[in-house]
């Protein structure tokens, strides 16, 4: 910490204000913010540093969106998102920064052309919301498909919200729904991250005194987004996720 300079610590901050306001507006936004910390810290410390950062930000959206989440689909979720972890801590126990960024920016651009391609059926009323029904067996597979892709991102690199923001999207969920059930989601994944980051010396003293510099930026960051979610509508919200995908998945290959 020492070694960052003022600009450095700006780009932190407001990288931290970033994840409060994707977690109470547009997730999937965060992939910024981690662009920006492996940026300025070395890519696989970074990971460490912003995990803290980001449960967090879940803490203040699972506060605000609570009582809107979707049970049965984060059921349905967590068997693959822990296989998807462990094969997430498996690769990071030999990938280096570069092997990290290339994986994750070509996973997350391939889910977006996935998901943009599978919503034009949608449109015509071909596919079911699981917010008003039981998913069928394709929808099932999606579910684990995502899960496992998810479980991977987020403990490589935690990019898991664009994943499952995709997944939710695909699957029908209404702004208030998609921003309950993410919320709900990434609070338990990312704490049962915290031992494999600890195992892999990911966090340590050094890095919990970073974050409670950078906490402080969270809050307001999330105030911001809760104020300006009313104000986007459902087409727009769903643009700006899909958008926001496209662009931290550039980041993660260009940078």
């Amino acid at each position: 910490m020492d070694t960052l300079t003022l600009w450095q610590l700006a780009a932190l901050a407001a990288a931290s204000a970033l994840v409060g306001f994707s977690k109470s507006a547009v997730s999937g936004a965060n992939t910024i913010s981690l662009a920006v910390f492996a940026a300025v810290l070395p890519a696989r410390e970074s990971t460490g540093v912003l995990l803290p950062i980001l449960i967090a930000g879940d803490v203040l959206a699972v506060l605000i969106y609570r009582r809107h989440a979707h049970w049965p689909t984060l059921l349905r979720l967590f068997p693959a998102v822990a296989v998807g972890v462990v094969a997430g801590t498996a690769f990071m126990m030999w990938a280096d920064d570069a092997a990290v960024r290339t994986s994750i920016g070509a996973i997350l651009l391939f889910m977006a052309g996935v998901t943009i391609w599978r919503r034009r059926p949608a449109v015509t009323g071909g596919e079911q919301s699981e917010e008003s029904g039981t998913p069928t067996a394709s929808g099932r597979l999606k579910a684990r498909s995502y899960g496992v892709l998810g479980g991977f991102t987020t403990m490589v690199a935690n990019a898991g919200g664009p994943v499952m923001s995709l997944y939710l999207l695909s699957a029908g969920f209404r702004k208030l729904g998609f921003l309950g059930t993410s919320a709900w989601f990434f609070l338990i994944v990312n704490t049962s991250k915290v031992p494999f980051s600890v195992g892999l010396g990911l966090i340590d003293a050094q890095s919990l005194l970073l974050d409670a510099c950078m906490l402080l930026f969270v809050l307001p960051g999330a105030y911001i987004g809760r104020k300006c979610v009313d104000r986007i509508n459902q087409k727009l919200f769903e643009q700006l996720v899909i958008g926001a995908t496209v662009l931290g998945g550039l980041q993660l290959l260009l940078y």
